[in-house]
């Protein structure tokens, strides 16, 4: 009965309902005019494919298989950078206002456990995107504190708007700071752009991907099948990723 629930709910909400419409109206222009319905056709299993499960967590996975994590002591890199992922600036926080996204708060924490580990600072990259959005170092600043990383171990760039700003301004702030092996930790799905963009900024970083959204090992259960918002976002954000680093190797 849950999964029975589970799939009505599919199709009541977007992107499920979309589906449904479009499929509609493909019969519908099948019935009149045979050359106008491969439109919506097209549409509709165009969408539904991003929509599904197995598809988004396939995309996923070529992108976040290509590095795997690696082992970490103290003396594999100088410090850990951190890449921000979205904040907001006036939500209440335990210490304070501001709030970043669940992913950069996944990267956060994951950051926070490594430097206990190894010992190495934390620098996170981020600034304030939108008018309306947080100053994401200014944040994570905030919240390295609380979760007792000691200030002395905490380098903030708060003024990069997108992954090539992270990479150039941390650069800059490495080398006022005498460091030149960064361990990159960010989202396992950005990881490839990301690195390629350090690279391209003279920075040769140890990839360390966290925060990886489709499990390794792939199961097929129907479920799977059924159109979801959550993979249609995940397959968006993969091919997102995808077309940034076909820009990059065409140079744009």
């Amino acid at each position: 009965m849950i999964y029975f629930i589970k799939a009505i709910y599919s199709f009541l909400l977007p992107p499920g309902l979309f589906l449904l419409l479009l499929g509609a109206a493909s019969w519908r222009m099948l019935r009149r005019d045979r050359r106008w319905a491969m439109l919506p056709l097209a549409a509709l299993l165009l969408l539904y494919a991003l929509s599904s499960p197995w598809a988004a967590d396939g995309l996923a996975r070529s992108l976040e298989q290509r590095y795997p994590q690696p082992a970490l002591n103290e003396t594999a890199g100088d410090v850990i950078v951190v890449l921000g992922a979205g904040a907001v600036p006036d939500t209440p926080d335990v210490g304070g206002l501001g709030n970043m996204s669940a992913t950069a708060e996944a990267r956060l924490l994951a950051a926070v456990r490594l430097s206990r580990s190894t010992g190495l600072p934390v620098l996170f990259s981020g600034g304030q995107v939108y008018p309306d959005s947080g100053n994401e170092a200014d944040i994570a600043g905030r919240q390295l504190r609380e979760l007792g990383l000691p200030p002395d171990r905490i380098l903030l760039e708060n003024r990069s708007l997108n992954t090539e700003q992270n990479a150039q301004l941390t650069r800059s702030l490495l080398d006022e700071r005498g460091l030149s092996r960064p361990v990159l930790l960010t989202s396992a799905l950005h990881l490839p752009r990301a690195l390629e963009q350090f690279r391209k900024a003279g920075l040769e970083p140890l990839p360390y991907p966290v925060d990886h959204a489709a499990p390794v090992q792939p199961r097929w259960y129907w479920s799977k099948l059924l159109p979801s918002g959550a993979a249609l976002a995940l397959s968006q954000a993969a091919l997102k990723e995808h077309l940034g680093l076909a820009a990059l190797k065409l140079g744009l």
